[in-house]
């Protein structure tokens, strides 16, 4: 099916009720989560501390995770990423089958993962360029503002949504993929905050350019050298951790000049959002546990995407992957430790 054969097709939309039945746990107050530690994760953690009160736990990048420890045996909720294990809720947004007409019998893993490319049964082979090209946060918002109507969000929140995850990017580059899934997300109906995000008739693109080389400028302002203010850098290029201090002893803390940056990257992002950054709610820079694993992709390993290497992937039980281009896979294996455990 075309992009444009999509378009023409306005029976294709999320049933909200059902995802709010299926996965009431995105509904509750008070959870621990784990968040990605970059701009989609951090707006996760801004929102759902302010909407429901979630307590920010620890951070996951794919090679290492850190935990508050006292919400270890919480069961945390991961956000922006999946995370295939049926015990482990999580929400994200990567490409992740690879054919759908070669579903891994143990695909029932994501059973507790809220995934808007498999809700749409989407797989590399066929729809890669029809992948969902928005950030967790827009689809997290669309779900949450269906059971609570009374999210609103204003103007000034619109540069870092548009600037998370390269959204502002797609917007014109890949113009009808996006105007597809903001009808998946039924951002068109009143109810849905994203209305005034994605339909804001006061905005031109001369205003909007403007406001998002202010929102860049304030990034900057928090930015170092080799490490840009939008994101937090708990682990480096070889999989070594970052940002991460005492380790050996077992109580390890995030380093006070990477908190600093980050917590006052996260005003700037409460200035636009108006979601407050709750001091109480982020139990995430201190008495932490730390995770280390293993990293690995297809074109390091010098494999192409194919059915038979895929499977013999998911016979390795990996902890999370993404279909990170047409020719790649990158996956995480619980070597050395183990999840949660």
């Amino acid at each position: 099916m075309t992009i444009q054969d999509l378009l023409k097709d306005k029976s294709d939309q999320i049933d909200y009720k059902s995802i709010c039945k299926k996965y009431s746990w995105i509904l509750e107050k008070n959870h621990c989560c784990v968040l990605s530690p970059d701009s989609d994760g951090l707006l996760c953690g801004l929102f759902m501390s302010n909407i429901l009160g979630w307590k920010i736990a620890g951070f996951y990048d794919g090679k290492v995770s850190v935990v508050y420890k006292e919400c270890l045996n919480k069961n945390p909720i991961f956000l922006d990423m999946e995370i295939f294990r049926k015990e482990i809720r999580s929400m994200g947004h990567h490409m992740l089958l690879v054919n759908k007409r070669h579903v891994p019998e143990e695909w029932s893993n994501f059973d507790n993962c809220i995934q808007p490319n498999n809700l749409r049964n989407y797989d590399g082979k066929n729809n890669f360029r029809l992948k969902y090209p928005l950030a967790t946060i827009h689809m997290l918002i669309s779900i949450i503002s269906y059971k609570y109507r009374n999210v609103t969000i204003p103007k000034s929140a619109i540069p870092p949504l548009f600037f998370t995850d390269g959204v502002f990017n797609v917007l014109f580059r890949y113009p009808e993929n996006v105007l597809n899934w903001l009808y998946y997300l039924r951002i068109h109906e009143d109810w849905n905050p994203l209305k005034s995000v994605f339909e804001n008739d006061e905005y031109s693109v001369f205003t909007l350019m403007k406001e998002m080389d202010d929102f860049f400028r304030r990034r900057d302002t928090v930015s170092v050298s080799k490490e840009r203010g939008d994101r937090l850098r708990i682990s480096n290029k070889d999989g070594m951790p970052a940002n991460i201090e005492n380790i050996t002893n077992g109580n390890c803390f995030i380093n006070s000049e990477a908190k600093i940056r980050i917590i006052n990257f996260m005003k700037i992002l409460s200035d636009f959002t108006k979601w407050e950054y709750k001091e109480n709610n982020w139990v995430c820079w201190e008495d932490m546990k730390f995770f280390q694993f293993k990293k690995g992709d297809f074109i390091r390993d010098r494999k192409t995407i194919t059915v038979q290497n895929f499977k013999g992937l998911i016979e390795r039980k990996p902890l999370s992957w993404a279909m990170t281009s047409g020719n790649n896979i990158e996956y995480t294996l619980e070597e050395p430790d183990k999840l949660l455990k």
